[in-house]
């Protein structure tokens, strides 16, 4: 079982970004899947997620309203689509995967499966 993100990169503040997770070894459609950062000094925060069981999208509030995380279970991928970014977006971005995640974790970043982690980094 893999997680693959990519899409990382550097950006002009105000910018956009397409991140992606690519999963293998099993089907993911019915996982919790999520996004977290981590930049330096600190620690690993959440981003967003889409809840295995309704397929809401769940957001921080710092991100909510310019992030938008969809996933194509056609591809077993999911995405996080970032616009207006900010300096303070950046980070490490990592994707992860919970197949019994509960909703009151969400945000708790101990999920199951962790993909690699994209740099992004966003110039002032």
């Amino acid at each position: 079982v893999q997680l693959q993100a990519s899409g990382g990169g550097l950006v002009q503040a105000g910018g956009s970004l397409r991140l992606s997770c690519a999963a293998s070894g099993r089907t993911f459609s019915s996982d919790t899947m999520g996004w977290f950062r981590q930049a330096p000094g600190k620690e690993r925060e959440f981003v967003a997620a889409i809840f295995r069981n309704y397929g809401r999208t769940y957001y921080s509030d710092s991100v909510k309203g310019r992030f938008t995380m969809s996933r194509d279970n056609a591809k077993n991928s999911v995405v996080l689509q970032m616009s207006s970014l900010k300096a303070e977006d950046t980070a490490v971005y990592y994707c992860a995967a919970d197949s019994r995640r509960i909703l009151s974790t969400l945000t708790t970043p101990n999920y199951e499966y962790w993909g690699q982690g994209t740099q992004v980094t966003v110039s002032s």
